[in-house]
């Protein structure tokens, strides 16, 4: 089971970096947006006339990993691979295990292993080929943390990523992966205060995940007005992005205002990130308490038929289905 865990969590939790994945902002602006559409499109011109060209490359898999489409995951494969072998790089490494990390999550107890195995080497030949990529230590500090010692699992081995940081901000995000895994919430909130991110996008997106974590742990406490005030400060911080105002309304939700909830969720859905948090789920619980069944159970049915919603949201949404029929 710990393993069916960690593709998710590098889904939810990948995705930013002190050196950008990609030389063009509008696509790293697509990829940090979710916009991944746009990324293939834009990817799919560029790989026709440019076979060899490793960031088109390494967008298409990203698209597919963000999309959660095994027939063009596993597409992605051989080029990323002559990337790997034959033009060694950072991005190629990270995207390979990203592809297997995802495929890991669909696979049969029998292929998992394998699949977890390749997760670990490529994040790994990763941090070794470009060690400020954060990306990839992120990546493989969630693997060492999340993964079972059997299949390669280590605190410790975390804790060394994050002594082995070149930069002081990247040795806080990681200290925060492993307080957060330790559930030592009070060192992680500390860890996250004592990031300065200026004017770095990288370091801004990090530092929003781990509050938006921060935040989510603190809903399951029901400490709901820390949570709320959590959830603010992302919200000034990123006001065009959909984090903040997604966790105020899982606020609301606890709060029992399914109205408040259902207007923030909306207001998600103008928002960039918007793809990436589970809009409809919520939305399905704020009708739900509402009385609106038919409401509920065609926002709850959208969810579950949607590619990119994360197995644990599906299994839940299932169950609210369940039980309006």
């Amino acid at each position: 089971m710990h393993l069916r865990l960690l593709p998710l969590v590098l889904a939810l939790c990948a995705g930013s970096a002190q050196a950008d994945l990609f030389k063009d902002p509008q696509w790293q602006s697509w990829l940090d947006a979710g916009k991944t559409a746009d990324l293939a499109r834009a990817a799919q011109a560029r790989a026709k006339a440019q076979p060899d060209d490793d960031q088109a490359v390494v967008a298409l898999a990203m698209a597919a990993v963000d999309d959660n489409d095994a027939a063009r995951l596993e597409a992605s494969l051989p080029a990323l691979q002559a990337c790997a072998e034959k033009r060694p790089q950072a991005i190629c490494s990270y995207a390979l295990g990203r592809v297997h990390g995802q495929q890991a999550m669909a696979a049969s107890v029998f292929r998992m292993p394998g699949l977890a195995s390749k997760t670990r080497e490529y994040f790994a030949q990763a941090v070794e080929q470009d060690p400020l990529l954060f990306e990839a230590r992120s990546a493989l500090a969630q693997f060492y943390l999340i993964a079972p010692g059997f299949a390669g699992g280590s605190a410790a081995k975390a804790r060394a990523l994050a002594a082995e940081a070149r930069q002081p901000e990247q040795a806080r995000l990681v200290r925060f992966l492993v307080a957060a895994q330790d559930k030592d919430w009070a060192g992680a909130e500390r860890e996250l205060a004592g990031i300065r991110a200026g004017e770095d996008r990288t370091l801004q997106r990090e530092l929003r995940n781990g509050w938006m974590r921060l935040g989510a742990e603190l809903v399951e406490q029901k400490s709901l007005a820390k949570a709320k005030a959590v959830f603010e400060t992302v919200q000034r911080d990123n006001p065009q992005h959909a984090a903040g105002p997604y966790g105020l309304a899982r606020v609301a939700l606890e709060s029992q205002q399914p109205d408040e909830a259902l207007r923030l969720l909306e207001r998600c859905r103008t928002l960039d990130g918007a793809d990436r948090y589970p809009l409809d789920h919520r939305a399905g619980q704020a009708l739900i308490a509402k009385g609106d069944k038919a409401g509920a159970k065609a926002a709850l049915e959208r969810f579950v038929q949607n590619k990119r919603s994360s197995p644990r949201n599906v299994e839940e949404a299932k169950k609210l289905l369940a039980s309006l029929a």
